[in-house]
């Protein structure tokens, strides 16, 4: 155990440091050191209404507060149980960057950065924002390639980013062993900022713009009214809200547990370490860039004169502070740390000294240990939560410094608008659920920790805490013939194998062992019979004596007549696209809705809140875990299928797009004849319990037409050959259904004036900017996953980047993808 005083440590010495308990020393709490204690609040108002209450005084609360407040919205007001900046904000090590593997997040990476450099002019607070740039370094071929992946998705973006060389990489960082590095991709304007004045900053300008920031105010109860409305209890007396916001960090899963929420968080103690000044630091001329290294696994940046690095241990050695999660947290823990534990991540400290080998004489001031809250997929859960009227959160964040600016002007936006402002489907609270255990979030939290650098491959897998309780039917019949892939708690199945091929998970940035198989189920589907597996799809049934009217008021397409299905979209009022579903008409005035499994609760708060909102008469009831559904598609599907029923299944006796209640092997099923592989076929929606029956009956029904199994790799292969669009991809909230290619689904002549309809019919008269096209590319090693920049005769179909930084290049020529 570690103790105060001068020691060495593997080539590092150690000064005294605090033990724990003690608030450490990073920049944010040195800076204000000889300062007078500010007040615990400058507030002596109390309200007894409010629009909108925050809960929670870190960074990202007080950015939602400062908002909402400047765009104007009335009686804004943050409860904060202590002070501000208590909890993870006060000790991070405040970390900018534009860079994030995928594109929407970069939006709130680009906004928080802009806001930053502009808010010590717009409150007259310092923030001490500094932006020396940053640089991941790759020190293996992969890297190399991931860096070359992600080059091909920049120019979605105004930032600027570049690979760059090693020559470089020494100019930018001259303290660095150049031995291991072979190229380094570049972010100008990255950085880092002190999180105390910069959440400040933020109270100033919320306060400046008409909100209350209350603190010590604790919430102690809160208590949701018939109209939708909350009573919010405090020591100070009751407030009533049109809304909630949980932006409690840390103590978010209690404050989530009074309305009888399990917020999948868990705490996790991340550390690290600041030195003292540096002679070769203190030497240089200009401030050091931030440092990634990607393989050690850990970040370095300027510290005054000295340097600053924390490492991300794997999962085996870090440690969740599961005691809040069972036990909750310590009433009094706010300004607190936990006890230092340098042999936790001794390996990555001798890393760090390999790499910058000054660090082998530096002496350490300071070691800090503080929690940050961590998700199971490490995102943050950010907007309104389904099955609760006018609670959102904004909770879960490991890198709430660079989100907060950005996350705050989206909630606002969406608080304020009443649709999300971009598509950023990957924060949705909603994409857990029941199956979200706390084993679960424990397990995935240590896997996200650990594998904060590892090398991000399209198509990535990971498989901590799985199988959760969401198997369909068929996983112990289909497990050991394929490969997995994960989809909102389920299992299903990607892509089949046969003896002789290699049935490992094998990421790659080329073509990889599941490409022939693929293509086999493509050939299957194409010229034979194929089964797979839609379990997952999320399920609704709704009925009532309003639910034509509602679906009328939800839906762009038309209703479909009893005993038919349609494809239907749901718009946002601004007309862009929230949802696809199928709509199946069973009975007079009973439906079935299906949407993809990545949005089921996403889909279903939206329905429920309209429902609400417009007082429509509908039971409106999720469905998805009773059923299972087979899907069975190709050209001999009707031939198979038609051994199993009595029902004829002839083309002029069950159209396409027609449902119908039928036996199948004597196994009652809810048929509709529509298959997303674009061929002929049929799903088959049955009680969950019946699925491993139903498919060995096709399955045995089908051997005379070679019938076999197909994923959804394949699935998703087929569908875009034919064109098929799917939300999240070709259509989401940043698309017009006109632009996607859906005019055949959208009625603007019907009589209902569906969500959407005014915008869209204006849309529609100014006329379209884009629209979706399909490209043939010619490849033979590396296939496009989405997302990438277009090229068109030498240059980039989009707007270009800001004018190169000196020395540096962009890539220098249409990636080969």
């Amino acid at each position: 155990m570690l103790r105060p005083g001068i020691r060495r440590l593997r080539g590092l010495r150690l000064l005294g440091f605090p033990p724990r308990g003690s608030p450490g020393c990073p920049r944010s709490v040195c800076s204000r050191q000889g300062e007078e204690n500010p007040p615990l609040s400058a507030e002596s108002r109390w309200k007894d209404r409010a629009e909108t209450v925050i809960i929670g005084g870190g960074c990202v609360g007080v950015s939602l507060a400062y908002h909402l407040a400047k765009a104007g919205m009335k009686d804004v007001v943050l409860l904060e149980k202590s002070e501000l900046t208590a909890g993870s904000t006060w000790h991070a090590a405040g970390l900018t960057t534009y860079f994030h593997p995928g594109i929407n997040l970069k939006k709130i990476h680009y906004y928080s950065i802009k806001l930053y450099e502009k808010l010590e002019e717009e409150t007259g607070q310092v923030v001490g924002f500094h932006q020396p740039g940053s640089i991941r370094i790759a020190t293996t071929p992969v890297r190399v390639d991931e860096f070359k992946y992600q080059m091909t998705r920049t120019r979605w973006h105004a930032t600027e980013q570049y690979i760059i060389e090693p020559e470089k990489i020494q100019e930018m960082f001259p303290l660095l062993n150049m031995n291991k590095i072979l190229a380094g991709l570049y972010n100008p304007g990255d950085g880092h900022i002190d999180p105390y004045s910069l959440t400040m900053a933020l109270a100033a300008g919320a306060r400046k713009y008409g909100a209350l920031l209350k603190y010590p105010a604790p919430v102690t109860s809160l208590k949701p009214r018939s109209d939708g409305t909350w009573d919010v209890e405090t020591p100070h007396g009751s407030m009533r809200a049109n809304r909630i916001v949980n932006a409690a960090g840390f103590w978010a899963r209690e404050v989530g547990k009074m309305i009888g929420l399990e917020h999948p968080l868990i705490p996790v103690q991340h550390q690290y370490i600041i030195t003292s000044t540096i002679p070769e630091v203190k030497a240089l001329k200009r401030e050091l860039p931030v440092l990634r290294d990607l393989e050690g696994s850990f970040y370095l940046r300027q510290e005054r004169d000295g340097l600053l690095f924390g490492p991300y241990e794997s999962q085996e050695k870090m440690k969740v502070q599961d005691s809040w999660v069972t036990s909750g947290v310590p009433p009094g823990f706010g300004k607190e740390l936990f006890e230092s534990d340098l042999d936790r991540i001794m390996e990555h400290v001798e890393a760090a000294m390999d790499l910058v080998p000054v660090l082998k004489k530096a002496d350490i001031i300071r070691i800090v240990n503080g929690p940050i809250t961590y998700s199971p997929d490490i995102l943050p859960m950010v907007g309104p939560h389904q099955g609760v009227r006018n609670y959102w959160v904004a909770v879960g964040f490991g890198y709430g410094i660079i989100h907060a600016g950005g996350v705050g002007k989206y909630l606002s936006d969406w608080i304020l608008h009443r649709e999300p402002p971009f598509d950023l489907i990957e924060l949705d609270p909603n994409r857990y659920g029941k199956w979200t255990t706390a084993e679960y979030t424990e397990a995935k939290a240590r896997e996200s920790y650990g594998f904060n650098n590892i090398v991000g491959y399209p198509k990535e897998e990971r498989f901590a805490g799985r199988p959760t309780q969401r198997v369909s039917g068929l996983y112990e019949t289909l497990e050991s013939k394929c490969s997995m892939g994960f989809h909102s708690g389920w299992e299903q199945p990607h892509w089949f194998y046969k003896p002789g091929q290699d049935p490992g998970y094998r990421p790659s940035f080329h073509r990889t062992n599941w490409f022939e198989p693929v293509g086999s189920e493509y050939q299957q589907v194409m010229q034979r019979v194929g089964v797979i597996d839609l379990s997952p799809f999320g399920k609704f049934n709704i009925k009532g004596q309003d639910s034509i009217r509602l679906l009328d008021h939800l839906f762009a397409n038309v209703i479909p007549k009893v005993g038919f299905t349609n494809i239907s979209h749901m718009l946002t009022p601004k007309g862009r696209v929230y949802a696809e579903l199928t709509v199946s008409h069973q009975s007079p005035g009973e439906f079935l809705l299906v949407t993809g499994s990545g949005s089921e609760l996403h889909d279903l708060r939206w329905i429920e809140e309209e429902a609400i909102k417009g007082g429509y008469d509908v039971e409106i009831k999720n469905i998805t875990d009773e059923l299972g559904v087979l899907g069975v598609a190709g050209p001999y599907s009707r031939k198979v299928l038609q051994k199993l029923t009595s029902e004829d299944l002839s083309d002029n006796v069950f159209k396409f797009l027609q449902t119908k209640s039928l036996k199948v092997s004597n196994i009652p099923v809810t048929a509709i004849r529509i298959s997303y592989t674009g061929e002929l076929g049929w799903e088959l929606y049955h009680r969950r319990e019946d699925s491993a029956a139903l498919y060995d009956a096709i399955m045995n029904a089908g051997q005379e037409e070679g019938i076999d199994n197909f994923g959804t790799y394949a699935m998703n292969a087929l569908r875009l050959e034919k064109a098929f669009r799917a939300w999240g991809s070709e259509m989401n909230c940043d698309t017009n259904p006109l632009e996607a290619g859906l005019e055949s689904f959208v009625k603007l002549n019907k009589p209902a004036d569906f969500i959407g309809k005014q915008a869209l019919k204006q849309i529609k008269a100014k006329g379209l900017k884009r629209r979706l096209v399909c490209l043939t590319l010619a490849t033979d090693d590396v296939d496009p996953e989405g997302n990438e920049s277009i090229w068109y005769d030498g240059k980039h179909a989009r707007p270009p980047c800001p004018s190169p930084t000196p020395g540096v290049h962009p890539n220098p020529s249409p990636p080969s993808r």
